[in-house]
């Protein structure tokens, strides 16, 4: 194939066993991890967790991705379509509250077969992505897809391109999020648990309050209150020594939350606030192709 699935569409011949393109990737799937995640937002992860299946590969080229193995080490096993399946088939089995698909745009051309496909025990489909999406490609998804979990990184094009190699993000960031509101409309809850919609997610990072605030701005502008959820994270654990980015070789201040908190909870945003104790390696998911 000839790709041009997410915003850098930059035309790489992938091909079956053979990775390519700024993501790297092979045309066929990778998969590094398959297995219940209880880490995430309640609604999402609910009292067994969510069926997360972690994706090799990355459209983005963020700094300080916790997840590298995978995103920038290409970590992963093949796995068919008929594989695939056979993992969702197991992750129902385990009780999972939803089907979860982390990093998945670089084989939205797949996963738009595989979800075409009766879902085990009905469960949700949750696409769960850094938000860097073309709209053509989200619209092939539209009617596979019950919950889109995407990232909105970044508003400043700058900061865009010195942290994820990519200054068109929040253009492209935002117009796919008002896409993947428009498939899914306002957020619909079942005992706790989110059913349909959308779940903005923002990383605070160093020095990032200012960034945080433009971001739930936005949110808050652009959707009608309680349409949306937001989730502000204060996950962020430096994975090493950046040279050249030096205001990121640190955890966040507890003052820095408490500004942006405080500012989430004025715009009156529904949602969710990571607490700093969620920081640290320990908190990262072991890629070992558990469940693969």
């Amino acid at each position: 194939m000839i790709c041009s699935l997410c915003p850098r569409r930059c035309a790489a011949a992938r091909q079956a066993g053979h990775g390519a393109g700024w993501c790297r990737m092979p045309e066929d799937l990778r998969v590094a991890r398959a297995a219940l995640h209880r880490w995430e937002e309640p609604c999402i992860s609910g009292e067994r967790g969510a069926g997360t299946v972690f994706f090799s590969g990355c459209t983005l080229g963020c700094v300080f991705c916790q997840n590298g193995p995978i995103s920038h080490g290409n970590f992963g096993k093949p796995v068919s379509e008929d594989g695939l399946w056979a993992i969702f088939q197991d992750l129902a089995g385990q009780g999972a509250h939803n089907l979860e698909l982390v990093t998945p745009t670089q084989y939205s051309h797949v996963l738009a077969r595989v979800l075409s496909r009766p879902i085990p025990g009905g469960l949700p489909v949750v696409w769960n992505s850094g938000g860097y999406e073309r709209v053509g490609t989200l619209r092939a998804l539209a009617g596979k897809v019950d919950v889109y979990l995407p990232d909105l990184k970044y508003l400043t094009p700058e900061r865009a391109q010195r942290y994820s190699g990519a200054a068109d993000y929040p253009q492209a960031a935002t117009e796919a999020i008002r896409e993947m509101f428009r498939q899914r409309g306002p957020v619909r809850l079942e005992g706790g648990l989110l059913k349909s919609g959308v779940l903005i997610r923002h990383l605070l990072l160093p020095g990032g309050v200012a960034e945080a605030k433009r971001v739930m701005d936005w949110v808050a502008e652009q959707f009608p209150r309680g349409s949306v959820l937001f989730s502000l994270m204060a996950q962020y654990t430096p994975m090493g020594t950046l040279p050249g980015r030096p205001e990121l070789n640190r955890t966040l201040r507890p003052s820095e939350l408490r500004s942006a908190r405080a500012y989430l909870e004025n715009l009156g945003l529904p949602g969710y606030v990571q607490e700093l104790s969620a920081t640290g390696r320990e908190c990262i998911p072991a890629f070992d192709l558990t469940g693969v």
